[in-house]
């Protein structure tokens, strides 16, 4: 019977028996010091709800600022297609003048083919009388002016043709361009746009009420703001009646004159105040949704003047006018980047559509930091 050999144990020389335990203690103290990494290291710390606003407000204003050089872009763009159209449809009608020219020159040189290789002499030949050979020869005079008239009228009509089809070329191109500018803009506001809900997306219900409420005392303290300036200016009006000064200007109060501007200032503002509960939606002008200057753009097309599109174009367009010298109709603009705007509407509040996520509405003007005021010319 075949006897069972024990296996044979291996026996660790003295150093390496050392090495071994070293080895185990460092991966021990590895693990040790990677568990108390892990207790120790803090999660990020949750946002106050007064940073999330902050974040909020600020992604707001990026957008806004992102929708007006979207605006910008499609005005340049709109203009661009216009201008394109005008050039492609002469370049139709150039063309089809050169093909008349074209089919004139054909109809002479069929003519010259059909009597161009008989001889002056055998014509009057075989004319039946002399007076009609004498006839046909002026006409032939006078058909050879015409053709070269025809010649001269077709290499005209070519070289315009070609001029206004490298025209259109560049245009084309320059089209592209912009609406490349466009694409980039329209991309921008909707990366603002997402991150702002992905933000208001991660706040508790608790957390949004919160946030509401802020947005509450910030509006009321801006009201509360716009009731003193009010207050102040009436009283300003109350002492000029007293001295006997001038009672026309600076009025805060909805009073309008009887010029034509004032006439159509209060046309505007009955035309905004009108949009009253509809949705802000960048890049909109109406008639269901409006952004901030899309509204005051097409309020004031409803009186018959015509603004810019873009915040930094429409404070341009008027006499600029102090805060404290706002009439109804005057257009206010925010923040050093002239990114928003609104229409005064008397007793420091204005009618605006805010940002996204918000409606048309009447607000202190004090809600945001004013750059400076215009009265639409």
């Amino acid at each position: 019977m075949a006897s069972h050999r024990k296996p044979r144990t291996r026996v660790l020389s003295t150093s390496q028996s050392r090495t071994a335990a070293g080895l185990t203690t460092a991966a021990l103290a590895s693990v040790t010091l990677l568990s108390q990494s892990a207790q120790a290291a803090p999660s990020s710390p949750r946002p106050s709800i007064e940073e999330v606003k902050q974040k909020v407000d600020g992604l707001y204003r990026q957008a806004e600022v992102a929708t007006e050089k979207y605006n910008a872009a499609k005005e340049r763009v709109d203009h661009q297609r216009t201008t394109v159209n005008h050039l492609l449809d002469a370049a139709a009608k150039r063309a089809e003048q050169m093909n008349k020219s074209r089919r004139e020159l054909g109809t002479f040189a069929s003519a010259q083919y059909r009597t161009g290789g008989m001889d002056p002499t055998a014509q009057l030949m075989l004319a039946k009388d002399p007076q009609e050979f004498f006839d046909r020869t002026h006409l032939m005079e006078r058909l050879t002016g015409r053709q070269q008239q025809a010649v001269t009228d077709y290499e005209h009509q070519a070289a315009s043709a070609a001029r206004q089809r490298a025209e259109a070329s560049r245009s084309l191109e320059q089209l592209q361009t912009k609406q490349t500018s466009l694409q980039a803009s329209k991309r921008s506001v909707q990366t603002k746009l997402a991150e702002t809900q992905r933000l208001l997306s991660r706040l508790t219900a608790q957390e949004k009420a919160r946030l509401a409420e802020l947005e509450r005392q910030k509006e009321a303290a801006a009201k509360r703001r716009a009731e003193e300036a009010a207050r102040q200016q009436q009283e300003r009006e109350r002492q000029r009646q007293q001295n006997g000064g001038d009672t026309t200007g600076g009025q805060t109060g909805g009073q309008t004159g009887g010029s034509t501007q004032s006439s159509k200032a209060a046309k505007a503002l009955a035309f905004a105040r009108a949009q009253i509960g509809k949705p802000y939606v960048w890049g909109a002008t109406g008639p269901s949704s409006y952004d901030c200057s899309g509204l005051t753009q097409a309020a004031y097309k409803a009186a018959g003047v015509d603004l810019p599109r873009t915040t930094w174009d429409q404070v341009k367009a008027g006499q600029r006018v102090a805060t404290s010298d706002l009439q109804p109709g005057d257009l206010v603009f925010f923040f050093d980047d002239i990114s928003h705007v609104g229409m005064y509407i008397g007793n420091g509040m204005m009618v605006h559509a805010p940002h996204p996520g918000a409606s048309v509405r009447i607000e202190s003007i004090y809600v945001n930091p004013i750059y400076g005021s215009v009265r639409p010319s």
